[in-house]
């Protein structure tokens, strides 16, 4: 078997990292090496490959440790199954990796999962040694995201957490029925086990540095998880549940949704094409609607159609509002913080410009035009001084009137 040099690897386990959505690092402590001390920064600026909820971008290495593996997911590129170029880094390449990518300015983080060579402990440890050798060997105060093995003891994932600012388990798939049939390796109450452990690690050691000025800091950044959509025959109601519960039980930062793609020598129980990546998109306005804009799970899933999804054409807030006419027009001059979060077209930004603009003086139309990116959207659904939509709200059309136009771009259009 030829042997492969790093950059071979790098291109390897580069490429089969990219179907992991969740890499966002946002929320960790505060470090850098500003003042002569360590090596890296969890701030600044760089080539985007994620962004933080402030709209900074952070470039970060996002590859796995190994895609050997030896469960057989039949989603996973990476199976034992199937017939792809294999590699695997030691824990010290990585390391250089990262620092050399680090001192060229081309990333100010890493984002690192494996696949299962061996055994999850053995796989575990490997992940845990590259942080300890950044950490303590080299100081490096950047950002790091370790893919966490719900397998593995809860000693070598606890470990994991005092190196790294964020770590994640994958819930992989919405329902457990969907699990079993497609990652017959994987148990979901073993998952959920796993991610209960670190939520209560997180608690434990934040208390003990509320206490303790040089108390350990377990994953600052928390954990979050991933599901894969349209793998099974899940529907968006299933998974906005699903995602209400791990925000409720786990404490999550974040769930992320990845559209299923079609894998070369697929398994046969897979769908032969892909979802729409709307329906991702959807699934994650939806998920800001429950975080941001108070809406129940219970009432995202309202804003459903018939079989289950999210209506594809709209967005799930427009859906609802539509759904539930009787709760509109509200009075913007009047209306509560919660009652103006449920108008289609206004955000929570938006939101706030409004009410801090009417204690000076009543509203018309024309301002809300002003405090807002378009007003078309937000007509049907308000009053002012000088706006009631009378029959508008109520239009049998309406749901077509406010609908993004589609349009066919061109190819060579100038």
């Amino acid at each position: 078997m030829a042997v492969l040099t790093i950059l071979q690897k790098l291109e390897i386990l580069a490429d089969a990292a990219k179907y992991d959505a969740s890499c966002a690092s946002s929320g960790t402590a505060k470090r850098n090496s500003l003042g002569g001390k360590g090596l890296g920064s969890t701030e600044g600026m760089g080539i985007c490959h994620a962004y933080a909820p402030d709209g900074r971008c952070i470039s970060l290495l996002k590859i796995l440790l190994t895609n050997h593996c030896v469960f057989d997911c039949h989603y996973c590129i990476n199976r034992k199954s199937s017939n792809v170029v294999r590699a695997r880094f030691s824990p010290q390449e990585v390391v250089d990796l990262t620092l050399a990518f680090y001192r060229r300015n081309y990333i100010e983080g890493l984002f690192l999962s494996s696949g299962i060579v061996k055994s999850s402990n053995h796989t575990m440890e490997q992940l845990v040694e590259v942080t300890r050798i950044l950490r303590e060997e080299h100081d490096f105060r950047g950002y790091i995201h370790l893919k966490t093995i719900p397998e593995a003891d809860a000693e070598i994932v606890h470990q994991a957490g005092l190196y790294a600012d964020r770590v994640s388990i994958n819930v992989e798939l919405p329902t457990d029925s969907g699990l079993t049939r497609l990652a017959p390796d994987k148990d979901a109450r073993q998952i959920e086990g796993a991610m209960g452990r670190v939520k209560s690690d997180i608690s434990e050691l934040k208390d003990a540095h509320k206490r303790f000025k040089h108390a350990p800091r377990f994953a600052p950044a928390g954990q979050s998880t991933q599901m894969i959509v349209g793998a099974d025959a899940a529907t968006d109601a299933d998974i906005v549940g699903k995602a209400s519960r791990l925000y409720d039980s786990f404490g999550l930062r974040r769930v992320y949704y990845s559209a299923f793609s079609p894998i070369p020598d697929a398994s046969a129980v897979l769908p032969l094409k892909r979802p729409p990546l709307i329906r991702e998109h959807r699934l994650y306005q939806s998920d800001w609607l429950m975080r941001f804009y108070g809406y129940k799970p219970t009432e995202v899933m309202q804003a459903t159609e018939a079989d289950g999804n999210l209506p594809l054409d709209i967005d799930p807030k427009l859906a609802w509002a539509l759904k539930f006419r009787e709760q509109f027009p509200v009075d913007v001059n009047r209306a509560t913080r919660e009652q103006l979060l449920r108008v289609p077209g206004l955000g929570v930004k938006a939101v706030g410009r409004i009410l801090a603009s009417r204690r000076h003086r009543s509203l018309r139309l024309d301002d809300v035009a002003l405090l807002t990116q378009s007003v078309t959207k937000v007509r049907p659904f308000i009053c002012t001084v000088d706006w009631r939509p009378v029959l508008l709200t109520d239009r049998a059309d309406l749901r077509s009137l406010l609908a993004p136009k589609t349009e066919q771009l061109e190819l060579f259009a100038a």
